[in-house]
């Protein structure tokens, strides 16, 4: 859960989080170091009186400002693709769960289970329980098992929206007539929030994301006590 102030990322709540804080911490420090070596240089050249011009001219000079950005580029490059083809990969989920943007809330089908389906609206300030977050609870939580992978089918009946869990590294649009896909796994149990992130009306702001992560045996008595 972000607190006031944070300047971070949420922690990392799935495998693929975790990845995506290793590429912005590897990348941070690229850029850290570039930008101390150009501040050096810049305060080099306003400081001193003298001009090498032979330094200047140097073919040497040229090949290491030419071929270094390149070998800079290659280091942030390749990490980047790994972590975006570990986001993409699906393999044999144990669950798939459809959810449906609409004008404004949520609608969640579990495809593997017959008739598990409910709208997910967010609880009014009025009538918020104590103790619960303003404009990001909602009266149906989407409930999943922990440590098992999850297959999300995201897709909208209106406009554009986007199906977002931060903490998870789960941001998907969700496009009238397109069925868009993600995936990710819950390292550990606990209650997520997210929101819509695409802007897509008068309440845009008003359609949160909650994802209660829960032992598998719970997640069974949760979906029976559904079904019945």
């Amino acid at each position: 859960m972000a607190h006031p102030f944070q300047l971070g990322f949420q922690d990392a709540m799935s495998p693929i989080m975790e990845e995506l804080h290793h590429f912005h911490d590897h990348t941070l420090m690229i850029v850290f170091l570039i930008s101390t070596l150009v501040l050096y240089i810049i305060t080099l050249m306003m400081t001193t009186k003298l001009t090498y011009t032979n330094t200047m001219n140097a073919q040497e000079v040229e090949m290491i400002w030419t071929v270094l950005p390149a070998i800079v580029l290659i280091t942030i490059a390749l990490p980047s693709l790994r972590v975006l083809y570990l986001m993409d990969e699906i393999n044999s989920p144990h669950l798939t769960i459809k959810a449906m943007g609409h004008q404004w809330y949520w609608t969640y089908e579990y495809t593997d289970y017959k008739n598990l389906e409910f709208d997910s609206y967010m609880i009014p300030t009025q009538s918020l329980p104590s103790g619960h977050f303003r404009l990001l609870e909602v009266d149906h939580r989407v409930v999943m098992p922990m440590e098992s992978p999850v297959r999300m089918l995201i897709s909208a009946e209106d406009v554009l929206h986007s199906w977002a869990i931060p903490s998870l590294g789960v941001k998907a649009d969700a496009v009238p007539g397109r069925l868009n896909q993600s995936t990710f796994i819950m390292a550990r149990p606990g209650v997520f929030y997210g929101q819509c992130s695409e802007i897509c009306g008068a309440n845009h702001s008003f359609m949160p994301i909650v994802v209660e992560s829960v032992p598998l045996k719970h997640f069974e008595s949760w979906s029976s006590l559904m079904l019945s």
